[in-house]
């Protein structure tokens, strides 16, 4: 483009994606404003863009996915596109038309584009029509729960119950067994409502063992329609992807042809315009359309590594009435990219929240960061809880796979807890390597669960003990002038992982190094140091390097890929005040974060069996079923039915017979 498209662009949107959009939109000299709310005030979004608006409260429904107050700040700030980014008001069409009435261009598909391929049924529909092939199944919007359980019979189980009105996994459910059917459409019907507005759902023929392969394709209002070839989403944990590559390592060229050729022609049948993705199930040799996203998608960086092309700039250029500048022939795939999605979570995946210590991501020679936030941001707990996107790109698919694995073992985060043990988990299985990848992977190799912490080696204590050195340094010009514990000439540092303590004793050798003493081993350090969030020390001559940060009375490090937390134990003879035990005999049930009580499954004084389901709490647009831990009689339920319930809450208290 010889001159911007556009001269200011509103990002509807917020974390990693809008600091994508916005980035791109300084390369190529547009202005920029960004939208938050009261929970995202100085996020990193709106540090970066040249205007910031607030649009309201912390939940989504009263911010993010308001209408009419965006619709407003189009027109304050005077922005003549709005970018919707991916998730929210992307796959809006109300929220289109709104942009437009407002004078605005879309930087996205059209809304009748939105409607016809946001319905999967009508998607459906269309793609037989454009001679591509779909999976087996029903579709009725109007069908009641009576007339699905008729059709899965008909099918034959297993079935997949999906929601017609969006993706992402949410309202889905695999139904095993005719016994089960009811409750399972009941909750998928109940999450397609809170996430879209819409409880129709359909069935589909449930593929045991599939590979999610999907083809990015980008259209202009010329009747130009193009594809970028294949991503590889297979590995995915609760309908949600959480590694993407580019290209496939299950496709031939003749596969390869036959797919993004089918690709784009439901793009032409549709009249589709600006990027979109047609996603496909391959079963051995055949392969079948799942759905179309009209929009952007997370995984789209492992594109823009293998093909040279910049989807966003794609993406503006067509919205401002350009032809695509690139015909078919010229698009080509070379090497290799690999996308891992960093996530703000706990051990049994549920969204986390809190200070950010310490996020420093790995750099260096075919490494790619896509970031919402930075050192110092806090993660609220209302939204997706992604941080970032890390990609890496090799000439070759194995030498891509080694460089995914060193990064993930540089990368550090301290203060929130993620998902990347699992990440580092999958990267180094054999199968990844291989490239022997389903939807199926996280569970037939054992990785769904959390795994057992490791033991905290003993350059993790040290550099922990460092650290503290370090700080006291600088905080008191000599650290052993300061300290509650001393020995004689020494300092004396303990810590408490687990049931496990060590004790640490530092003073001053010769020449301006410490000795330590770690659990009765002397160890000599020198040129020991804390910045940025990591902690330097070479320990008798060998350098030790990790990240580091202090949260109240725990020492926080990062060394090897790996994250510990050690207790900083009180003084002997100091009680710890409030201490006690839960009454016993009996269980408490605690909600992990807010959420609402959509189903109460018994009643207080009820007898209940070990892993009797007693609730289902949604969060996150997400429900979670909460079961007894062992027999016994329910004493208290206390939140009813559509119960708001703060994080912490309990639930229900079980009591033993």
């Amino acid at each position: 483009m010889d001159r911007p498209p556009f001269r200011k662009l509103l990002v509807a949107n917020r974390g990693e994606i809008s600091v994508r959009i916005i980035r791109a939109c300084r390369e190529l000299g547009i202005r920029t404003v960004a939208v938050y709310s009261e929970a995202d005030e100085g996020a990193m979004h709106c540090r970066l863009a040249d205007e910031a608006y607030p649009i309201g409260a912390a939940p989504a429904s009263e911010s993010y996915l308001n209408i009419e107050r965006l619709v407003e700040v189009v027109r304050e700030s005077g922005a003549e596109a709005v970018h919707p980014g991916y998730g929210f008001l992307a796959e809006s069409a109300a929220f289109a038309r709104a942009v437009e009435g407002a004078g605005a261009v879309w930087v996205g598909p059209t809304p009748e584009a939105m409607e016809a391929m946001g319905l999967k049924v009508r998607a459906k529909e269309l793609a037989r029509r454009a001679n591509v092939p779909t999976v087996p199944g029903y579709a009725d919007e109007n069908a009641t729960d009576e007339q699905l359980a008729t059709e899965a019979e008909r099918i034959g189980y297993p079935v997949l119950i999906k929601a017609s009105a969006g993706g992402g996994g949410r309202g889905m459910r695999a139904v095993a067994r005719p016994e089960d059917f009811e409750d399972a459409v009941q909750g998928a019907r109940r999450e397609a409502k809170a996430a879209f507005g819409d409880g129709a759902v359909f069935l589909e023929k449930l593929l045991e063992d599939p590979r999610h392969i999907e083809v990015q394709i980008i259209g202009d209002e010329h009747g130009g329609v193009i594809h970028l070839y294949e991503r590889e989403c297979s590995i995915q944990r609760r309908h949600q992807k959480v590694v993407e590559e580019a290209p496939s390592p299950a496709l031939d060229p003749t596969l390869r042809e036959a797919m993004c050729k089918a690709a784009v022609r439901l793009a032409q049948e549709v009249g589709y315009r600006n990027a979109g993705t047609v996603e496909f199930l391959l079963d051995g040799e055949d392969f079948y359309f799942l759905e179309m996203n009209a929009r952007l998608q997370v995984e789209h960086p492992v594109t823009e590594l293998v093909t040279g092309l910049d989807l966003l700039h794609l993406q503006l250029a067509v919205a401002a009435g350009e032809p695509l500048p690139v015909p078919q022939e010229n698009v080509t795939l070379r090497g290799s990219a690999i996308e891992m999605r960093l996530y703000a979570e706990d051990e049994g995946g549920l969204p986390a929240s809190g200070k950010l210590l310490v996020f420093a991501p790995p750099e260096g020679p075919g490494i790619r960061n896509d970031s919402g936030v930075e050192t110092g941001d806090v993660v609220p707990l209302h939204y997706d809880p992604m941080l970032a996107k890390l990609i890496v790109y090799a000439p070759e698919r194995k030498a891509a796979v080694l460089r995914l694995r060193q990064a993930l073992r540089d990368y550090t985060v301290l203060g929130v807890p993620t998902n990347l043990p699992l990440l580092r988990r999958i990267a180094d299985h054999p199968s990844f390597a291989a490239g022997d990848t389903t939807v199926n992977f996280l569970g037939k190799h054992g990785l769904t669960g959390a795994p057992t912490a490791p033991p905290v080696p003993r350059e993790a204590v040290l550099l922990a003990a460092a650290g503290e050195l370090s700080r006291r340094s600088f905080e008191y010009s000599d650290p052993f002038s300061a300290g509650p514990w001393r020995v004689g000439g020494a300092i004396r540092l303990r810590y408490l992982s687990g049931e496990e303590e060590h004790e640490i004793e530092a003073e001053r050798a010769k020449r301006g190094a410490l000795k330590l003493r770690l659990d009765g081993e002397e160890a000599f350090t020198e040129s020991l140091s804390v910045r940025d969030g990591r902690v330097q020390v070479v320990v008798d001559g060998r350098s030790l390097e990790g990240g580091f940060a202090v949260r109240g009375g725990e020492v926080l490090i990062s060394f090897e890929g790996q994250s510990y937390r050690l207790g900083k134990p009180l003084p002997p003879g100091v009680d710890e005040a409030g201490s006690g035990g839960a009454e016993a005999g009996r269980a408490n049930l605690v909600a992990p974060m807010p959420g609402t009580v959509v189903k109460v499954m018994a009643a207080e004084g009820d007898e209940v069996g070990e892993g009797q389901p007693l609730l289902v709490l949604e969060a996150m647009k997400m429900e979670q079923t909460f079961a007894a831990p062992y027999a016994g009689r329910v004493r208290a339920l206390p939140y009813a039915e559509g119960a708001s319930v703060p994080a912490g809450a309990v639930l229900a208290e079980i009591e033993e017979p």
